[in-house]
């Protein structure tokens, strides 16, 4: 019946646990509409189930209607009864809100963290390994002596709340406590999202094999299902029509911070403007407009992140050729793409990690490319929004068109690579360019000529090496080499113009307003197919941004 060959694997964010405080954006309780109308059979109270239908229909699932109450103590675990009647009503919930009828409910297993963490081991080739390491520091993300498919892999084990397996047809929930697997039910709902999304559009057609592709995707596929679970904790919240009945986990004793923020944001990215894409398709024409974007996802994370770019803007194909010299080879992974395209949802990753990042000999929050204000988005009540908590749009991103890297290894078994980017103007290139020179000192870098830098290793940073970036009309070309006279190895057009050294000063470092232990717990998880879950610890993180944002 199922399809044997997909390996679509999902994993789920709880949007909820990114926010200090549960409110609503402006506007967001407002794109919630009206319940469902009900029948007779719906009306009754939570206190009694109302009857069977004579057929299966939208909002009753299995025995077990929406609104129905279920006698269940989750304190010591579920039992296999329980878990059933928990998943039963969950869907028929997820039904009422997504107006989809479920073929059946998918099964679902319940796991410890340290389970599933343990599971995350993969084995890759050492030209991918290359290649992802050197992409990852081209985005100032993971370091020159870090693995980053270790990376990624701790901080899947530490965030991901639950997944939802195309090929099994099935849901695996992440339970946080280790002795009584508890459910969130939130976290359900949306994995249940998207067994139906499987059921109705077929997830395994939507692949790519890049990070902007992918966002893309899961801008679609993710915003629709945070979409629905904000709606869904909106009826379990005060005032709504499931308050008091939504399960949700006691504390747990697992879990902990994930290691990278930056790499969490690249990846949350459609967790954070998806929802809103979907919000708006959805306001111009309800379900039915937005079960169309599945015939036309977005082309790029930009048309979700500016929602009215959608099917105008398409992404241009960077062009880029090959300019490395003798001993130098281009890293060409077998089986998928030789170059890497980040889009709009990297670069502003890449500006926003240092407000999260331990770098030795900076104190502080770095404010010199974006801000707290700036990266959070606040409501009008100056709480961080539930429904859209990140601001990917911000200026020195917005304007882009279009990336693509190449990368490079020496017989030395050293590594560089050439990033070019295309900006929808020249100001929005320059503008660019000028954020990712304060980028790079932050990271500790030295003007060494006009378009020249070089990070020492005396600086304590895990990024030293020589960075050459260009502005050519709209299009910036970044080189990066070990050294400033091998830029030229690397890219035969990257003059160093090496002047004598002029420091550049570390940006201004606005004293912590927490110790440098709460300022420095980067956390993150990332996994690259839809959905994964915060935890606790994140709340810490952007709470903590927000206050040294009021101090500013």
């Amino acid at each position: 019946m199922r399809r044997a060959s997909a390996v679509f694997l999902t994993v789920v964010v709880v949007l909820a646990g990114l926010t200090p405080v549960a409110a609503a954006a402006p506007g967001d309780a407002a794109v919630d509409p009206a319940p469902v109308e009900a029948t007779t059979a719906q009306t009754a109270d939570n206190e009694s189930a109302p009857a069977d239908p004579e057929s299966d229909r939208l909002g009753w699932e299995n025995g077990y209607w929406h609104n129905e109450s279920i006698d269940i103590d989750q304190s010591d675990g579920l039992t296999e009864a329980e878990l059933n009647a928990t998943v039963s009503r969950a869907t028929a919930r997820v039904e009422v809100i997504r107006g989809l009828e479920f073929d059946m409910a998918p099964p679902v297993e319940i796991v410890s963290r340290e389970e599933f963490a343990s599971s995350g081991n993969r084995s890759s080739s050492e030209a991918f390994r290359t290649f992802d390491d050197t992409k990852f520091e081209a985005l100032f993300m993971i370091g020159e002596s870090e693995d980053s498919l270790e990376v990624q892999d701790e901080n899947r084990g530490a965030t991901v709340g639950g997944y939802y397996s195309p090929a099994a047809d099935s849901i695996v929930l992440v339970a946080d406590n280790q002795s009584e697997l508890q459910v969130d039910e939130l976290t359900l709902g949306h994995e249940l999202v998207h067994a139906i999304q499987d059921q109705e559009f077929n997830l395994t057609a939507y692949t790519s094999e890049t990070r902007d592709g992918a966002n893309a995707n899961s801008g679609l596929i993710e915003g629709d299902a945070n979409y629905v679970q904000h709606r869904y904790e909106q009826r379990c919240g005060e005032g709504g029509s499931w308050n008091g009945t939504c399960l949700s986990p006691e504390s747990g004793d697992g879990g902990g911070g994930p290691p990278n923020m930056g790499v969490y944001f690249l990846n949350y990215q459609p967790y954070s403007d998806g929802p809103s894409f979907i919000a708006a398709t959805y306001r111009q024409g309800g379900w039915a407009a937005v079960n169309d974007l599945y015939d036309a996802p977005p082309e790029s994370a930009e048309q979700v992140i500016h929602p009215d770019r959608y099917g105008t803007d398409p992404p241009t194909a960077v062009e880029l050729s090959d300019q490395h010299g003798e001993g130098w080879e281009r890293v060409r992974p077998e089986n998928r793409l030789a170059h890497a395209e980040v889009g709009q949802s990297g670069v502003a990753a890449m500006f926003a990690y240092p407000l999260y990042a331990d770098r030795p000999g900076v104190q502080g929050y770095a404010r010199n490319v974006v801000g707290p204000n700036t990266w959070l988005n606040y409501t009008d009540s100056q709480q961080l929004s539930q429904l859209d908590p990140l601001n990917y749009g911000f200026d020195a991103a917005a304007g882009w068109d279009g990336d693509r890297m190449h990368f490079y290894q020496n017989t030395a078994g050293e590594t560089g690579y050439v990033w070019r980017l295309v900006w929808d103007s020249p100001e929005d290139a320059t503008a660019f360019r000028d954020a990712y020179a304060e980028l790079l000192a932050y990271w500790g870098a030295e003007q060494v000529g006009e378009q020249t830098y070089h990070i020492p290793e005396s600086s304590g940073s895990s990024f030293a090496d020589a960075f050459h970036a260009t502005v050519n009309g709209d299009t910036v070309t970044i080189v990066n080499a070990p050294t400033t006279d091998s830029l030229s190895e690397i890219r035969s057009s990257a003059d160093p113009q090496v002047a004598t050294p002029t420091a550049t000063p570390d940006p201004t470092a606005t004293p912590a307003a927490t110790s440098p232990d709460e300022t420095a717990d980067p956390a993150t998880s990332t996994t690259n197919s839809p959905g994964f879950s915060a935890v606790t610890a994140l709340v810490a993180v952007l709470a903590a941004a927000l206050l040294a944002g009021r101090r500013r």
